[in-house]
């Protein structure tokens, strides 16, 4: 009996996980350093070729709970336009999706310190949804209709970010298109869609010393008729080498985050997140390994970014 209600509970978790988060948004602790996958106007503001690849393995021990892996790139072409591609695979219980976006940006110069820049981004989700992976303990306990979906979802989002050589504000929508998750059929799957997700981050980064930088971030994202989520993170980043820090998710978790810069143009990231909410009996945690790679040939002689 015990075991029959913890899979109705899994299955329930899932299928709400499936409705409401996939294809939607992947979420990142890292996200400081992983911009152009939420914000296409990001594309070419650090003015070199950046390559990017992330990989997050959410509430471990909990069987189906989300894996995400991230790989992107983005580069300046010629003075005011950027271009990025990004490649996201998801997977959520029964649901698994692949994700490809190409962003395009133009920014331009408002003051000596800052720079305003404009973004759009156009793909496509490809979605796979295996019921029969999910088992049910009786027959009673089948739930759904077990036939497999397969979808191809186009979307378009835009996105506005502001910088400098220390700061930056961006706000942006990833995919404004509403599409249908699941058609509806012989069953009791309904359809559901796909809400708008707005995301809005804004960091500075502060001379303490010489070889001390202290970088405090803020990242939010909401949806309507969901609650909103807001990290709020607190870096500290010694002789250019080493950063370490704290982040917190508003009723969800707390996180500790490390980087490494290999070499000056290379950095590896590492994050884990303790979940605070009652989900944390159900899980041991979440991981998250990022590797970044900046061809750095044309900055000789230029500040240096620190986000």
């Amino acid at each position: 009996m015990k075991r029959k209600i913890q899979l109705i509970s899994l299955l329930t978790v899932l299928l709400c996980m499936s409705i409401g988060s996939a294809q939607q948004s992947p979420q990142y602790t890292q996200y400081m350093y992983n911009m152009n996958v939420i914000n296409p106007a990001y594309a070419g503001s650090e003015g070199t070729l950046n390559i990017g690849v992330l990989y997050r393995t959410q509430w471990v021990g909990f069987e189906g709970a989300p894996k995400t892996v991230t790989a992107s790139i983005n580069a300046p072409v010629g003075r005011n336009v950027g271009l990025g591609f990004t490649a996201i695979a998801d997977e959520i219980g029964p649901v698994k999706e692949q994700n490809i976006f190409a962003d395009f940006s133009y920014t331009i110069k408002t003051s000596d310190i800052g720079r305003l820049a404009f973004g759009i981004k156009g793909g496509a989700t490809f979605q796979r949804i295996d019921f029969n992976s999910m088992t049910a303990v009786e027959e009673e306990d089948y739930l759904i209709d077990r036939n497999n979906v397969n979808n191809i979802y186009p979307n378009v989002g835009v996105g506005i970010f502001y910088y400098g050589e220390r700061f930056y504000t961006g706000f942006s929508i990833p995919n404004m298109l509403e599409t249908l998750h699941f058609e509806k059929k012989d069953g009791m799957i309904s359809n559901a869609c796909e809400k708008m997700h707005y995301f809005f981050t804004t960091g500075y980064v502060f001379d303490v010393s010489e070889n001390l930088k202290l970088k405090p971030s803020l990242f939010a994202k909401a949806a309507m008729g969901a609650p909103v989520s807001i990290d709020v993170s607190f870096n500290a980043l010694i002789n250019e080498k080493l950063e370490f820090g704290l982040s917190y998710r508003l009723d969800d978790s707390v996180s500790a985050i490390v980087s490494l810069f290999v070499q000056s143009n290379f950095r590896i990231g590492y994050a884990y997140d303790y979940t605070i909410s009652n989900f944390s009996n159900y899980n041991s945690g979440t991981h998250e390994i990022m590797l970044h790679y900046n061809v750095d040939n044309s900055r000789q002689g230029k500040s240096p970014r620190f986000f």
